[in-house]
């Protein structure tokens, strides 16, 4: 059995995401598109904080489509959740969500959905109330659930099969398309929704992680803000948002007339075990996990890498060495780019949307280019597209790299399918 199931193909036939930059991904890709970004400057409450630069959502929630009952126990990062879900469900299943009980039994379907900070911003709020007032929301403890999201959505479309939650930092939507992927392949599921959201809002959450010096301390200049790979980088900024896959046995998939927008051949998952914060010198872990997903994939080199490129001195520079350790001298004919630098990061979303855009690489045959890179680093010198997105005629393999906090180092290869 193990034997029959490890060669079962996965596939993704839908895809939602919400985050600063649009309602839903065709929003987003076509803000990249047009250059533009989903972060501006803000003035927090607390002067201590050097960050100035966040990625947050301008816009109201659509959240029309759900019950009371599942909007009350879901904060916002699970609301995210929704959205996304809902949009890849619709697209997965043509707008037909009741099909999914046709193909599938409940028990077959799952949900993998991670966060890194969760309901934070719930607890923290609560906190202050019962401090002061010596009471607060009755349902503190299951909104600040990081788990929340992914019961809200097994909940709402009655996904009974495998659910998880991951929380890996940065390196969390990677992980939890990667899981799925393993799961599906083993027998365990037939159709698994995948991804990360988070949302972190609350003055002190935000200080908590400019204290650690990781935020992006540029006060003015938006192109300073987010720069990958460029020699001004100084940090990330910090958004909001979701995104989340629909993954399916290829078998099912093809059989019940999906449209299969990309096929998952690779997934590699390893770590750093050196630091909380800082990426491993000698690379390993990152040069792992892609290794390891090019030989699922049967694969070499790639046509596209969308880096993780967080605009941060020690990422980027250590990304860049990964690279050139892991494909030699073909690293330089890679073409690579960041769309960190349109979005910012959105840390347990960010290896999901980044998902999503490798697979509208696939379809669209554009690479988006890494924009506000107007003065490359030395020592970040592959070609990292800059400020002008590519056309690439046939891109078949697009390589997707997240790394975390705590050491997590995750690499998916998405291909386009051959029938």
């Amino acid at each position: 059995m193990a034997n029959e199931t490890s060669k079962q193909r996965v596939v993704v036939t839908g895809y939602g995401a919400v985050t600063s930059l649009g309602k839903n991904v065709n929003e987003i890709w076509n803000a990249i598109m047009d250059y533009k970004v989903g972060y501006s400057k803000y003035e927090l409450s607390d002067k201590s904080i050097t960050a100035k630069f966040f990625g947050k959502i301008p816009f109201e929630l659509d959240i029309s489509s759900f019950s009371r009952r599942i909007l009350k126990n879901t904060p916002r990062f699970g609301r995210l959740g929704l959205i996304a879900a809902n949009e890849a469900l619709q697209m997965a299943f043509k707008n037909d969500i009741s099909e999914i009980h046709k193909y599938y039994s409940p028990f077959s379907c799952g949900v993998i959905f991670g966060t890194g900070w969760g309901g934070d911003d719930v607890l923290s709020e609560n906190s202050v109330f019962y401090n002061k007032d010596g009471y607060a929301s009755t349902l503190t403890n299951i909104l600040s659930m990081h788990s929340i999201c992914t019961a809200m959505i097994a909940t709402n479309w009655k996904l009974r099969g495998y659910q998880n939650t991951p929380v890996s930092a940065c390196a969390t939507g990677g992980v939890a398309i990667g899981d799925a992927v393993e799961m599906i392949r083993s027998g365990r599921a037939e159709m698994i929704l995948a991804g990360g959201g988070e949302s972190l809002n609350n003055v002190f959450n935000i200080w908590s992680i400019d204290i650690l010096n990781a935020l992006c301390k540029e006060q003015n200049n938006i192109e300073i803000a987010c720069c990958p790979f460029d020699k001004n980088r100084n940090g990330f900024v910090l958004s909001e948002g979701a995104a989340i896959l629909c993954l399916e046995k290829y078998e099912t998939a093809l059989a019940r007339g999906a449209t299969i927008l990309a096929e998952v051949t690779g997934y590699g998952n390893y770590s750093d075990a050196y630091d909380v914060t800082s990426p491993a010198p000698d690379c390993l872990g990152k040069y792992n996990a892609a290794k390891y997903a090019l030989k699922q994939s049967n694969l070499e080199l790639v046509d596209y890498i969308n880096a993780h490129g967080t605009s941060t001195q020690l990422n980027d520079s250590n990304e860049t060495k990964m690279f050139k350790m892991l494909f030699g001298d073909g690293a330089y004919s890679i073409p690579i780019s960041s769309t960190k630098s349109y979005t910012g990061h959105l840390i347990a979303a960010a290896g999901a949307l980044e998902s999503i855009l490798s697979i509208k690489s696939i379809e669209t045959n554009i690479i988006p280019a890494t924009i506000h890179l107007n003065n490359p680093d030395p020592d970040c010198d592959l070609d990292y597209v800059p400020n002008k997105h590519r056309y690439k005629e046939n891109i078949q393999s697009v390589l997707n790299v997240n790394y975390g906090f705590g050491g997590s180092n995750t690499a998916l290869i998405f291909k386009r399918c051959m029938q």
